[in-house]
């Protein structure tokens, strides 16, 4: 009966079982993401010499990067990746599931595991896969070749093609992904308003202009918070299969960051690019949040 004491006055204190509840998921955050990013903030104020960081508080290493052309081009290619990427999962991503919601029948499951299967293959199998279809005897091109196109694209060695390559790859594992969401939206949406709706005489645009749309909303609204997350975050696809090239025509933010933190050594340079690239999309995420009034509808 001793040993329950210690059991007994957990039991008989809040605070105790809350700190025992919250205290190791707590701990996980602090050291595995408070930490690394309040380093960052630290090393961006820092100057970097000799492979080496100096406790010089200044802002040389902002000025240093926003003064850089390439990183404004870095900058503006990740940009436009972003939309792009993020525009077509949206638009294409929600028209696909309505579809095979209402069509799928017998072959729904296998549909949704064919489309999203990009997204939950191993990233390394995936991209060495794509690597031979975009290869220059690859399929793609063999495929076009039957078409009559002769001047087959280089995808991954010209610099004309390399980065739409790159976008489509992005564009082909992010679809899968956000018409798996939107799929899940669409089966939580009642039935019963459908009905009604179809009793008061209302045609299927009219139904889903005013009740799939609307209800499907806050869907739509966490698929571009994390389309737009993840689209500035291209960097596998970059190192696997390009390396930043050719003549750095695939260079983005995410890669400019790995080359001068871990191959270049110039830590506060990484670092400030990295807050960089944390308040760009810190401030859109911002942005959709305050505008989601006028638009999401939760009920």
């Amino acid at each position: 009966m001793s040993g329950l004491g210690p059991l007994s006055g957990f039991k008989r204190n809040p605070a105790l079982r809350f700190a025992a509840l919250v205290g190791p998921g707590a701990a996980f955050i602090v050291v595995s993401l408070l930490l690394p990013l309040l380093s960052i903030v630290v090393f961006s104020f820092w100057r970097t010499e000799s492979y080496e960081l100096h406790a010089d508080w200044n802002l040389d290493n902002y000025r240093t990067l926003l003064g850089e052309a390439a990183y404004r081009i870095f900058f503006l290619r990740s940009l436009v990746t972003a939309v792009l990427v993020t525009l077509v999962c949206v638009v294409c991503g929600w028209p696909v599931a309505y579809f095979i919601a209402r069509h799928g029948g017998r072959y729904r499951l296998l549909l949704v595991l064919a489309l999203a299967a990009p997204f939950f293959t191993g990233a390394i199998l995936r991209i060495t896969a794509l690597q031979g279809l975009l290869g220059p005897i690859g399929l793609i091109n063999m495929a076009l070749s039957l078409f009559g196109v002769s001047d087959l694209p280089k995808w991954l060695v010209s610099s004309r093609w390399a980065m739409w390559a790159v976008i489509t790859v992005s564009v082909w594992q992010g679809l899968g992904y956000s018409m798996v969401l939107f799929l899940a939206g669409l089966q939580n949406i009642r039935k019963d308003l459908y009905e009604a709706a179809a009793l008061d005489g209302a045609t299927g645009w009219t139904r889903f202009w005013y009740i799939t749309l609307p209800l499907l909303s806050p869907m739509t609204f966490f698929v571009l918070i994390i389309s737009i997350i993840g689209s500035f975050q291209v960097f596998e696809l970059v190192y696997v299969m390009t390396k930043a090239g050719p003549s750095n025509a695939t260079n983005t933010l995410v890669y400019f960051i790995y080359q001068n933190g871990f191959s270049f050594y110039q830590m506060g340079t990484a670092s400030a690019a990295a807050m960089v690239l944390f308040l760009i999309v810190l401030t859109l995420t911002l942005v959709q949040y305050r505008l989601q009034n006028r638009w999401v509808h939760y009920e």
